[in-house]
């Protein structure tokens, strides 16, 4: 039997933190995974305050079994240590099936939770994942006396998840947001990738073959070949599931470090598709980040100009030999509110932002 909807907003325990009905958007383009039991890691986090959106406090895969209770410590005299001003803490908790995963929930929510924004929960498969984490946070929230509810973060990475996409989308109104997990997504599907995240070479089409003079196709001749995005379809999928519930999508890991460039490509294709961020595995793709998923100047210009010549939003303008209409307008206003987001944290965006009224 569902849940009446005139329950969906009830909290899930007696003196829980009422529940959300909007998620607030707050920029997040990069979530910056660190190590809190690694002691080399956990003391550069203090000075990343300020420089990155997200700092996620990794307790999951990337963590040794050994050293699972020692992070899971360190990120509570992380938290209680640190003032993280505008830089948002998230943590991904071990997964649910795991001998970690409930310590880890039972001890952040009651001995961190007024520091923590947001939990991200590994390789959930539907909604009965997001019901049970939802009804434990609650009651963890009430016994800590939270005021707020903490948020969830679901990561696709598996066949299941990503079939069952838009019912963990919808199954709770703390969800905050999906982040694509490319490489145990490509395990549990079987995919023949041993990459995390990106393209593969041999995913491509090839160029028809050219024809001599008497139009025999020339099959040995050298055709042109164009790589693929093995990640289209999913991300695509994930984008519309969390639009349709007012939840954000996330671009997941790139594994390669050193090939800025192709990082760049990706997170890119992820932002033009929808996504409103990625995750850092190194401070370097922190810049490359928030390059990716920050509106371009000219971009955020040109938005204005059109909203500005539509007025009321009616009929159709031409600017520049294009035509620009109501929809357009509407293109440009999420070009221009994610502007405005981003410059109340970031001030040398602020500044280029604000150039272009100087400029106009």
């Amino acid at each position: 039997m569902t849940r009446p909807a005139k329950d969906f907003f009830a909290p899930l325990a007696v003196g829980a933190p009422t529940p959300l009905r909007e998620i607030p958007a707050r920029p997040s383009r990069a979530i910056h995974f660190f190590d809190p039991g690694n002691e080399k890691m956990a003391a550069k986090v203090p000075d990343m305050v300020g420089t990155v959106d997200v700092l996620l406090g990794n307790l999951e895969d990337a963590v040794k079994a050994e050293n699972k209770e020692r992070s899971r410590q360190g990120l509570v005299d992380i938290a209680r240590a640190t003032d993280f001003g505008p830089t948002q803490l998230w943590t991904r908790v071990n997964s649910l099936d795991s001998p970690w995963g409930l310590d880890d929930l039972v001890t952040l929510v009651t001995e961190i939770g007024d520091k923590l924004d947001v939990i991200m929960v590994p390789k959930v498969q539907g909604a009965e994942d997001i019901h049970y984490v939802d009804r434990l946070l609650a009651q963890l929230e009430a016994k800590a006396g939270l005021d707020r509810p903490i948020l969830v973060h679901a990561i696709l990475e598996t066949a299941r998840g990503v079939a069952n996409v838009e019912e963990i989308c919808g199954a709770s109104p703390r969800m905050q947001g999906l982040s694509l997990g490319p490489a145990d997504l490509a395990a549990d599907r079987r995919m023949k990738t041993t990459r995390v995240g990106g393209g593969h070479p041999g995913y491509l089409v090839r160029q028809d073959p050219t024809r001599d003079d008497l139009g025999v196709p020339q099959y040995d001749a050298e055709r042109t070949t164009y790589q693929q995005d093995l990640w289209h379809y999913t991300i695509a999928r994930m984008v519309d599931a969390c639009a349709m519930h007012g939840i954000y999508p996330y671009y997941g890991p790139f594994g390669d470090i050193k090939d800025v460039q192709a990082c760049e490509d990706q997170f890119r294709n992820a932002f033009l598709l929808g996504c409103v961020g990625a995750w850092s595995l190194h401070p370097v793709q922190i810049a490359v980040a928030n390059k990716v998923f920050s509106p371009s100047v000219e971009d955020v210009a040109h938005a204005r100009r059109v909203i500005a010549a539509m007025g009321d939003g009616t009929g159709a303008v031409m600017i520049d030999g294009k035509m620009e209409d109501d929809a357009s307008v509407k293109q440009c206003q999420v070009m221009v509110a994610l502007a405005d987001e981003l410059a109340a944290i970031d001030p040398e965006l602020k500044k280029q932002y604000d150039a272009i009224e100087l400029e106009a």
